[in-house]
Order: structure tokens, then C-alpha cells, then sequence
């Protein structure tokens, strides 16, 4: 296993980047009737143009130079004629701006990046039947508020992960059972807890708060009026008290962990399998609040220059042999309902509740947050990303 996750860290100039296309196309998500650009799916796939140009996280094209263990690429070149080049983003704000230059053919995106691409016309709807191996992947992944519009899918789902909470089990007792640990009981173990660094942990206070105070009415963690954002902005500048780091590079969690600087936050399970391998004394959970999590999504570009390779990656990527070694080597659950058959971990997907639909009930998948409400609602504005950037600015002091 190596885990190759990168930070999804943002930037102020890409989150004006969003701005500016939730207010050219009016916004929204499926659930609020968005309307994208009118942009059609192809009907067929003709001749492979002999390459493709992809943006990736690092872990999801592999070539054998990083590991000779991993390498899906060559064997894809061969059979589909595709030569295959990409380049690894940073952050997701890269991802878009890097799908505006119309020089890439497609893109590995997140939820907090998926709905800006959609909204701004830079991906394309995407023609699933064209895709044969899109019917065997995971219902819960289809048709998400961050994959799709009124129906119609914009990607294919490629994997998905939640957001945890991991404890010393030495230091942190009784063993939690909520985010109150990271939250309004974080005091106990002041200096010790630790966050993810990124705008988007904003959303986890929001899911907190979800649970804990219904007279805010939060239905959907990255659909926040004013008043519901100043509360999770609140909670979160209380929390950073008793924050001892806030961590973007998973190396440092697991020596922190390991270190006893940190004793309790949020994590990801492959983080936590490293940590415990490693000696440290640690589980991780989802807590009764449910998680925040990440489901990945290959879109390709409005401007695709090689749309028929990129179609035969997209269908290649979501396979059972190759779906299966992408979430091994990178630390996730595969997208395929038969790449568990092909994992060389039989207990893989067992530990990344690949397959259990009431464990993904539980998490909501990081999507933009926009004005336009993400949870329906019409009589009121709700905080925009670009303001949650500047917020967690303040947040950190």
C-alpha cells in the first residue's frame, strides 16, 4: 500500500476562479436546477486519436516510474493505441483552472471541484453506454449532487473515501463516539487535537453543528445560509484553541500520532492503517454524526482534442483489474462492485466498506458550495466558496 493522496489545499485566485463561473451560469446543483451550458454527449465513439492529456492525483495514473508495482498505463497504450499523458495537480482549485486551458482531454475531480467545471461548461455531460463498465459501478455512486445535473451524469465515479475520526485509544477515554471530541469537548485534550487544513473542513463543523443544534436547520453541509456559516465559522475558531496542528501531509499526522503531539482529529483509514502499522495506538470511526467524505469523478472536457481515448480511459480506469490496483495503491474504496473480486487483499474492501451502502449513507461527499442553496431552498443565500476561503484564513489565525 502507499498511500498518495495530495492536499486539497486552496487558493484565493482559484476560488475567484469559482466565483466567476457559478455567476456566468447561474449556479446550483441538481438538487437546486442548475442549468449548465447545453452541451451534448456524443452519440458514438469513432477512431482513437492515438493519445490522451489527463489531470490526475497523484496515485491514479501510474506508469511503473513511481512504483514498478503499479502501472495500468502501459497495458491501456497497448490495447487502446492512447498514449497517455498527465499531469498531477496539487489541489482541486488547480484541476480547474488547468480544465479551463482546454489542453486537457480529462480530469480526475473531486466534489469540490466537479460542480465549478459543470457549472462553468468545461466538462461535458457524459454518454454512461459508451462507458460499458459504468454498470458495474456502485449505485450509491452514481447520480450524485456532484456528479450529475437533473440526471444526467457529467463523469464516471472512480472511488470514494470518508473523512474519520481517529483516537489514541492510551490517551483518549472513553473511546468517542462523536465529533464532540474535536469539538465542544476538545478542551479535555488541549493542544493535542488536530484538523485537516483545508476550507472544505469547514463543512465537518457545519455536520457537528447538523446534529447538535437543529434549531439552525442545516440540511446539507455545504448548503449554508449566512447565518448557519458564522455558527460552523464560530465553532471552529473555538476549536482552533485546542488545536495543536492542522495537516495536510499525511506523513506528519502519522508521526504526530505516533509522537502522542497529537491524540485525537480527523483522519483517513488508509492514514490510520499507516499509523497503526507503525505502531501507533490508534482506531478510527465514523462517529454518530456521520463524516464528510471525497467521491472522485472522471469528467472529461467541453474541448476534449482526444474525447474518443479519453472515453476508452474513463472506461478503462473504472475495470475490475484496474479499478481494483488504483484503490490499493492509492488508499480507497474502488468505484467497481467487481473490483473487490481482484483486489490482492481479500479484506480490502471489507476494511474500506466498499460495498456497504448503509456506510456510505453516512457521509456526505464534499461538493461546492455555491449561492445557489445546494439543499433546495430558494428564500435565501447561501455562502459561496470563495468566502469560505477567506474564512478559514480567519479560522487559522
Amino acid at each position: 500500500m502507499r498511500l498518495n493522496r495530495i492536499p486539497r489545499t486552496a487558493a484565493v485566485a482559484a476560488a475567484l476562479l469559482l466565483a466567476a463561473a457559478c455567476d456566468s451560469s447561474g449556479g446550483g446543483s441538481s438538487a437546486t436546477g442548475l442549468n449548465p451550458p447545453d452541451l451534448k454527449a456524443p452519440t458514438k465513439l469513432g477512431k482513437t486519436e492515438g493519445q490522451v492529456d489527463l489531470i490526475a492525483w497523484a496515485g491514479y495514473v501510474e506508469d511503473g516510474s513511481n512504483d514498478p508495482k503499479a502501472d495500468w498505463v502501459h497495458a491501456f497504450e497497448k490495447q487502446t493505441g492512447c498514449q497517455v499523458h498527465s499531469k498531477v495537480a496539487a489541489s482541486s482549485d488547480e484541476m480547474v483552472k488547468l480544465m479551463k486551458t482546454g489542453e486537457y482531454d480529462a480530469v480526475s475531480a473531486s466534489g469540490d471541484a466537479s460542480l465549478r467545471l459543470i457549472a462553468s461548461g468545461d466538462a461535458a455531460p457524459v454518454n454512461t453506454a459508451l462507458v460499458p463498465n459504468y454498470k458495474d459501478v456502485f449505485a450509491g455512486l452514481k447520480n450524485g449532487a456532484w456528479n450529475s445535473v437533473k440526471g444526467q451524469m457529467y463523469g464516471i465515479p472512480h472511488g470514494r473515501g470518508a473523512n474519520l475520526l481517529m483516537y489514541n485509544t492510551q490517551k483518549v477515554k472513553p473511546a468517542p463516539t462523536s465529533w464532540s471530541a474535536v469539538f465542544d469537548g476538545a478542551s479535555r485534550y488541549k493542544g493535542h487535537v488536530t484538523a485537516y487544513d483545508s476550507p472544505i473542513y469547514i463543512a465537518d463543523a457545519a455536520l457537528y453543528l447538523k446534529a447538535t443544534k437543529p434549531e439552525l436547520r442545516i440540511e446539507d453541509p455545504y448548503a449554508l445560509d449566512q447565518k448557519q456559516f458564522d455558527a460552523a465559522v464560530a465553532l471552529l475558531k473555538q476549536q482552533n484553541k485546542n488545536i495543536g496542528e492542522y495537516w495536510s501531509d499525511y506523513l506528519k499526522e502519522v508521526s504526530a500520532f505516533k509522537s502522542g503531539d497529537s491524540v485525537v482529529g480527523t483522519t483517513w483509514q488508509v492514514i490510520a492503517n499507516l499509523a497503526a502499522s507503525e505502531g501507533a495506538k490508534v482506531k478510527a470511526l465514523v462517529p454518530k454524526e456521520g463524516s464528510t467524505g471525497w467521491s472522485d469523478t472522471w469528467m472529461v472536457s467541453s474541448k476534449a482534442k482526444h474525447p474518443d481515448c479519453a472515453y476508452q480511459w474513463l472506461n478503462w480506469i473504472v475495470s475490475p483489474k484496474v479499478n481494483a490496483e488504483v484503490a490499493e495503491y492509492f488508499g480507497e474504496a474502488p468505484a467497481n462492485s467487481k473490483a473487490c473480486a481482484e483486489t490482492s487483499d481479500k479484506n480490502f474492501c471489507t476494511v474500506y466498506h466498499a460495498a456497504d451502502e448503509s456506510y456510505w449513507k453516512k457521509i456526505a461527499f464534499w461538493n461546492t458550495p455555491i449561492e445557489q442553496c445546494l439543499d433546495g431552498r430558494k428564500d435565501v443565500t447561501c455562502v459561496p466558496y470563495a468566502k469560505w476561503v477567506q474564512a478559514w484564513t480567519e479560522i487559522k489565525g
